[in-house]
């Protein structure tokens, strides 16, 4: 694998079935140390099944896994106090206070008082979660819960960092912070996977794997992804985008369009040919664009350009 040199993860070959359907199909890379790197692709992409061979808790059928030199699938236990694992649905006690939480988890890992204190509060002060320490877990918001689960997750000091969607349904304020306190960790040489459904929260990665059906269609920089994106992106603001995207399909040399808040993604062969060819279909159809400019796709749209191209071939 390229760039594997001194990595704290080693994937290679990675295959995991379920009867006649293939979950994950032959999946290499490799993660340095304090990279954030992303899974990326929709439900049914393997995402959540690869997570799980990573933890070791589930065998892949083919394939090795080697996390901070030491082999998963021949040493399972030695893996243990080297990584971290937090599913979508992390196991907090809701009976049992903040602290409590925390200390539960310092315990199971044999983590020092004096230790799991200092990186408790330290974890507590980036999360804003200090004034919560004795309050129930069962009466957190859905956020804190999360931010809780991180600082369970992170109290042994791990080298590796597993998170299967830990935002999902999280609100955006939460989002912001669970990412900061990711962000400080890099600085520690944690090596983190992440996996989301959250294609702009993708962007926040130093590196992404696309997935689609199993299979990695692509492995680069969110920044190296864009620039595989083929033609041009035609940013276009209305106020009636399901009409916009109507009168767009139809038109040669459009590739793709994709929906994006209140307007319209055009991705196009050539932005400075298309654009006033666009602008004059929207204006025959009597649809209101308050304009139309070229601009940067995002790893959203190379992604909709890439299964459209997939389900073409």
């Amino acid at each position: 694998m390229n760039g594997s040199a001194g990595a704290a993860v080693e994937v290679d070959g990675l295959t995991k079935r379920f009867g006649t359907i293939t979950a994950v199909d032959d999946l290499s890379f490799s993660v340095q140390p304090g990279e954030i790197f992303g899974l990326v692709g929709p439900d049914g992409a393997g995402k959540t099944t690869a997570m799980r061979m990573f933890a070791s808790v589930m065998r892949p059928d083919a394939g090795s896994i080697v996390i901070d030199g030491i082999d998963v699938l021949a040493h399972p236990e030695k893996t243990k106090r080297h990584v971290s694992y937090m599913p979508q649905r992390f196991g907090l006690y809701e009976d049992l206070t903040v602290e409590e939480n925390i200390r539960f988890y310092a315990d199971l890992f044999e983590v020092p008082r004096k230790l799991w204190e200092a990186r408790a509060q330290s974890m507590l002060v980036a999360s804003d979660m200090t004034q919560f320490r004795q309050r129930l877990a069962g009466q957190l918001s859905g956020g804190m819960k999360q931010k809780l689960g991180l600082t369970c997750s992170l109290v042994h000091t791990p080298r590796v960092l597993l998170l299967d969607e830990p935002t999902t349904g999280v609100d955006p304020l939460s989002r912001r912070e669970f990412w900061q306190i990711l962000y400080s960790l890099r600085a520690e040489g944690v090596a983190m996977l992440i996996s989301t459904a959250y294609l702009d929260e993708a962007e926040r990665c130093d590196r992404l794997a696309l997935l689609n059906r199993g299979t990695m269609m692509y492995c680069d920089t969110p920044a190296g992804l864009k620039s595989r994106m083929p033609g041009a992106m035609l940013e276009v603001a209305s106020p009636e985008p399901r009409k916009v995207r109507e009168v767009a399909l139809a038109l040669e040399g459009v590739q793709g369009v994709l929906l994006v808040g209140s307007g319209v993604h055009v991705n196009v062969d050539d932005g400075g040919r298309r654009s006033p060819q666009l602008a004059q279909a929207l204006a025959g159809a009597g649809v209101q664009a308050t304009h139309i400019e070229e601009v940067a796709p995002t790893i959203e749209d190379l992604f909709v350009a890439l299964l459209e191209q997939n389900s073409e071939a």
